[in-house]
């Protein structure tokens, strides 16, 4: 992958998430691959979960504990850039509004906003990446997750380096912005609506055709991958950094790794 043209050299704290780093670590070294490819500098800080999941369930006291260490994990850092719509999302809409009554921390909270991006937008949008030097054989689609999509505006730039992927074809997913039910805590409080949304989503996919389903969240991506499975539909699931990156010689989301 070339270094996009006039992209000035950046620091980057990678938010790697905890989905990622517990069942798929891949997914964080194909982003260290792009960004690097991108001109950036990437730093991994210590740190933990984004705190969405106490955020969600209204405990907005932890949600601030945890958010407080992510500030000032992230504080000397030019960007924070995570392969998640809900995580970046969290940084990028939330962390301000959590802080609202304390003036100080609100502050902090808006500058690490304004800094935070999702992976594949932070690549097209701040750095001008417009090509990947990827290749992958086979017919995908794509599903928009949430977050991503309605808070952060990621829509056109996973499909736009995913055209320039050798031997890759893009069929859209009918419903491509419809949820597909985990909606992170959503899915235990109302088990049953979710697994009707994620019933009709693996059915959207199999229509398609496509051989591999393509996202750019974790959460998303482990719901979808496991209804498929269940459901015995042959439609391999990825996060859409590993094929940009071209490290998708690993096994799909969800399959036995025999390696």
């Amino acid at each position: 992958m070339d270094t996009p043209p006039n992209a000035a050299p950046c620091r980057v704290g990678l938010l790697v998430t905890c989905l990622v780093d517990l069942f798929r670590p891949t997914v964080g070294f194909a982003a260290v691959k792009l960004l690097e490819a991108a001109g950036c500098t990437v730093v991994v800080p210590p740190q933990t979960c984004c705190g969405q999941p106490a955020y969600n369930s209204g405990d907005r006291e932890k949600a601030k504990r945890v958010a407080r260490q992510v500030i000032a994990a992230f504080a000397d850092v030019d960007y924070v850039v995570a392969p998640s719509g809900s995580c970046g999302g969290m940084l990028h809409e939330h962390y301000p509004e959590l802080f609202a009554d304390e003036p100080e921390m609100a502050l902090a909270a808006q500058h690490l906003a304004k800094r935070s991006h999702e992976l594949v937008s932070f690549l097209v949008d701040v750095r001008g990446m417009g090509r990947v030097d990827a290749r992958f054989e086979g017919v995908v689609t794509y599903h928009d997750s949430c977050s991503g999509l309605r808070e952060l505006g990621v829509k056109e730039q996973p499909r736009r380096l995913l055209r320039s992927v050798g031997g890759l074809t893009i069929t859209e997913l009918p419903g491509a912005e419809t949820c597909c039910g985990f909606g992170g805590t959503f899915c235990v409080k109302y088990p049953a609506i979710s697994d009707r949304m994620v019933t009709d989503k693996a059915e959207d996919v199999r229509r398609t055709g496509a051989g591999t389903l393509l996202a750019g969240d974790m959460g998303c991506l482990l719901n979808m991958a496991g209804k498929l499975s269940r459901l015995g539909v042959p439609v391999a699931v990825r996060h859409v950094a590993e094929v940009l990156a071209d490290m998708a010689d690993r096994p799909p989301i969800g399959a036995p790794d025999r390696s």
